[in-house]
């Protein structure tokens, strides 16, 4: 049986529907948290007794006297079906759509990597496609790690991206202690692009093929320098496993990103690296670089001529690719459009010609199948990392 007003009974009604949809979690991600005080609901009427109720009850008597009729079960019905609309409202009354404010995309290297330049690319059509600022940020250091953090750690609203690459899948194996789990904390969004690297040398560097640079580390073992984009990146694992495959040892010097190795490259610091084509195709064509093998099964139309290093080293394999993630926690609807429209910029014909003149190849697929790439190239990776004994504190 029911008591009291019905202002009191209609507001307590309406509070545990706004209660049970707080409760599954309806619209809390896209309504930010709503109710976040306490709710008001004003009856625009005064409030009517009946005598001999000491409830002030004004739908039946007071003291239980008589039992619910016509009118108290009309009540209850308009009561139950308000309930539900109101359940059911907060979404489509409050939501706003994605993305609603600037979105940031984290690429965790130093700007003029590959990295870098696909992030700008797609920033710049996704702010023409959606009519919001997205902006680049880089967050250079510790292999990749810091710039990662701020994403897993991020609002899970789809508003901070990621740039993943090789990195991301060899730090599980080579940090002893991430301040975040890859798989748990990060989402894939999509494969953005895939790369051969290039074996890249500095024209003062004598050797001009893969087997004249091993011949020359077996004659100065320890004095030959090759560099990176820093320590566990593709560009120091394809270092590394060309000295192991090849039986040399040589110096490895890691840098802040494949930007800063290549100015280091260019200037003669270091003699020779694995770079990736993208960003370093202009210096090949300038002959500022020289390049001296590709790291693909095959060789790449941008470079006629330049042999494999699997032409040298039977087996060798080590290509870049590079994709986005989005904090683990982020909405499905979100990373479904983020996948929709980023693919929508991979497809086009100008992005699919421009990465093909630079070496590359248009990623796109779904997040499931990005997922599955990636957590391949965790394990293919590990067992690499583990042969040659690579740590990183």
């Amino acid at each position: 049986m029911w008591y009291g007003s019905i202002e009191s009974r209609l507001a307590g009604a309406i509070l545990a529907g706004v209660t049970l949809s707080a409760g599954l979690g309806i619209g809390t991600a896209d309504a930010q948290g709503y109710p976040v005080k306490p709710v008001r609901i004003v009856v625009p009427f005064a409030q009517r007794r009946r005598t001999g109720s000491r409830r002030g009850g004004w739908c039946w008597g007071g003291d239980g006297a008589l039992p619910p009729g016509l009118w108290h079960r009309a009540l209850r019905r308009f009561a139950i079906a308000l309930v539900a609309v109101v359940s059911f409202s907060p979404v489509a009354s409050i939501a706003q759509p994605y993305p609603s404010k600037p979105v940031r995309i984290v690429v965790p290297f130093a700007p003029g990597g590959p990295n870098d330049i696909l992030a700008r690319v797609i920033a710049q059509k996704l702010t023409e496609a959606w009519g919001q600022p997205v902006f680049v940020e880089n967050r250079a250091g510790g292999g990749t790690v810091i710039g990662t953090e701020v994403v897993a750690k991020s609002a899970p609203d789809g508003h901070n991206l990621l740039m993943v690459s090789t990195s991301h899948t060899t730090n599980p194996t080579l940090v002893r202690k991430l301040p975040f789990d890859t798989l748990r904390d990060l989402a894939p969004v999509i494969l953005v692009a895939n790369s051969s690297n290039v074996l890249l040398a500095h024209p003062s560097l004598p050797a001009r093929s893969v087997k004249e640079l091993i011949a020359l580390a077996k004659t100065r073992p320890d004095q030959v320098a090759y560099g990176s984009g820093g320590n566990g990146t593709s560009t120091h694992l394809s270092g590394a496993m060309l000295c192991q495959m090849g039986g040399v040892t040589m110096i490895h010097v890691p840098y802040k990103g494949s930007g800063p190795a290549n100015i280091a490259l260019i200037s003669g610091q270091i003699t020779w690296m694995f770079g990736n084509a993208i960003p370093s195709m202009p210096f090949i064509s300038s002959g500022r670089l020289r390049a001296l093998a590709v790291t693909g099964k095959q060789p790449i139309p941008a470079l006629p001529g330049v042999p494999t290093v699997a032409a040298t080293l039977p087996g060798f394999e080590a290509n870049s690719w590079y994709g986005v993630s989005v904090q683990g926690g982020t909405p499905r609807d979100a990373i479904a459009k983020l996948n929709q429209d980023i693919g929508r910029v991979l497809a086009t014909r100008d992005m699919r010609a421009r990465l093909e003149a630079e070496g590359a190849e248009a990623g796109g697929g779904s997040p499931e199948e990005f997922g599955g790439f990636f957590r391949a190239e965790i394990e293919k990776w590990a067992k690499v990392i583990k042969a040659a004994g690579i740590k990183l504190e």
